[in-house]
């Protein structure tokens, strides 16, 4: 048995956490939309072909924003292909997973979808194959009430309001070699400053990002976020960061130490934004969107074997990986390190949102079923809000492969003013040994558990896959409040949340 102290005070904070950092991603790729999200055939659909089992799921689930439409996907995409009638729209090749896209869902259909399921639209423009002059005609048709070309063209589609859509995206994972439109930082950076220029003099009420590193491996990094911030930071609100985790061959204990990394990223990126604000003298805060973030479960190069053996299908499954208890540990303190840093991290999107590294799996004309992930979510959207409190960690350390001094336990303490409670959450790394955890609460009269949940298995490789219940949250009874301590035993490679009356 470990044994470890977290030490917190009201009165020491990092931040608040914004609404938008429980975001999620809805792209053209695979399944995510068609037999996914949008499924007329389908007997529990409603009038618009949205499938109302995924509705609830999203609802529950506590999502705040969704991005759209990629991704990869949007760096050949034309906007105008996805609204109007439906039997007039052109089923184009998509490039980015050599597929055949049929337009059936778009502009119109994600913004009904959207407002159905609660959650504020994230857009993105195609700064790949196109540039300023379709970004701002897209921003036209989704924001301008009447009276110009593609406001009317809105409108004759029987949109008379304007969808109002506040956050847009320049362009996606450009730094990329893979990526349709791939341009160097320079080439980028102007194409973003000018394009963003232009849209907020037709809408200065929009927030922008800029596209970051795609990932902190790559090797422009952050030499591309340095100079992207250099030309665009007069104009953008917020800078793109991407990041996924695999690596479950190196082993438990290097899996799940990967977010030492995700730190690393963080504040480097949180350092160079710093640096260029005092070059430029500005008083203006630029700050981060992790606008596409997962555990990517399956190796690289078996992600489109299907697609390469057979292209040009409609909504081939593609990627459906499917989630360990493992994963939902390295998923857990991902969110974690986004907490840890809300100061700077204001959005926050996970990727993606059904079928391809998902929360929520669908079977085609079928059942709809949970990955072992959408429990820690879950929990974190609809009881990590409030201010994150600084915590400091008493406890053991390991070492792996990569990584030194990693914590066995994994914790963020978040204070909630409006529910009058704090919600602790914790994530055990170790395989082999129970953690005895007592939480001090500095400055604070707690007076009651209100819950205390954990998520584990008897299999650290268990998923959902064919018993959809085999890993699910599970009330803990070793969890006891005495004076202004919480003291509690959680199990090995588990997660947990404790939420205390104050």
């Amino acid at each position: 048995m470990l044994k470890v102290k977290i030490i917190c005070d009201k009165e020491f904070t990092i931040g608040e956490i914004d609404d938008r950092l429980y975001g999620s991603f809805l792209e053209h790729m695979g399944r995510v939309i068609y037999h996914g999200v949008y499924e007329p055939e389908h007997v529990c659909s409603d009038e618009e072909g949205f499938r109302k089992d995924v509705l609830q799921a999203v609802r529950e689930l506590g999502i705040t924003a969704v991005r759209y439409p990629g991704g990869n996907f949007v760096s050949a995409y034309h906007w105008e292909d996805g609204v109007g009638p439906r039997e007039e729209r052109p089923r184009k090749v998509d490039l980015a997973w050599k597929a055949v896209e049929t337009n059936e869902f778009g502009t119109d259909e994600f913004i009904h979808w959207a407002r159905k399921a609660g959650v504020m639209p994230i857009f993105t423009v195609n700064l790949g194959t196109r540039g300023i002059e379709e970004a701002l005609q897209y921003l036209e048709y989704c924001n301008f009430p009447s009276g110009t070309q593609y406001s009317d063209l809105r409108r004759r589609h029987g949109v008379e309001e304007p969808y109002r859509v506040k956050l847009w995206c320049l362009g996606n994972e450009i730094d990329g070699n893979w990526q349709i439109g791939h341009k160097n930082a320079a080439e980028y950076g102007r194409l973003a400053a000018e394009a963003g220029k232009v849209m907020k003099l037709l809408d200065p009420e929009i927030e922008l990002i800029a596209c970051g590193s795609s990932l902190s491996a790559m090797k422009t990094y952050p030499a591309w976020d340095m100079e992207v911030l250099e030309e665009t930071y007069d104009v953008i609100d917020y800078l793109a960061l991407h990041q996924y985790y695999g690596g479950q061959e190196k082993g438990t204990a290097a899996f799940l130490a990967q977010t030492l990394d995700m730190e690393t990223y963080i504040q480097t990126i949180r350092a160079a934004v710093q640096v260029v604000k005092q070059k430029k003298r500005s008083a203006k805060e630029v700050k981060l969107s992790i606008d596409e973030w997962g555990v990517w479960a399956v190796p690289g190069n078996t992600v489109n074997i299907e697609v390469e053996a057979n292209p040009w299908q409609t909504a081939a499954p593609i990627s459906e990986q499917i989630y360990t208890m493992e994963d939902a540990l390295l998923f857990s303190s991902m969110q974690m390190t986004m907490l840890r840093n809300a100061d700077a991290v204001k959005i926050a999107c996970q990727s993606l949102l059904t079928n391809v590294s998902a929360c929520i799996m669908t079977e085609s004309n079928g059942e709809m079923w949970l990955q072992t992930i959408y429990y820690p979510f879950y929990y974190f959207a609809n009881y990590g809000r409030g201010t994150v409190l600084q915590s400091v960690y008493h406890g053991e350390s390991y070492n792996c492969e990569g990584f030194n001094n990693v914590p066995y336990l994994d914790q963020v303490v978040v204070w909630n003013r409006t529910r009058n409670e704090v919600a602790v959450f914790l994530v055990n790394r170790s395989e082999s040994d129970s953690q005895e955890v007592k939480i001090v609460l500095q400055g604070m009269r707690p007076n009651t558990v209100k819950e205390a949940i954990y998520l584990s298995a008897e299999d650290k490789k268990m998923t959902n896959q064919k018993d959809h219940l085999a890993v699910q949250p599970r009330e803990s009874n070793t969890v006891e409040l005495k004076e202004n301590c919480v003291t509690a035993t959680i199990l090995p490679l588990s997660f947990m949340m404790i939420r205390v009356g104050i």
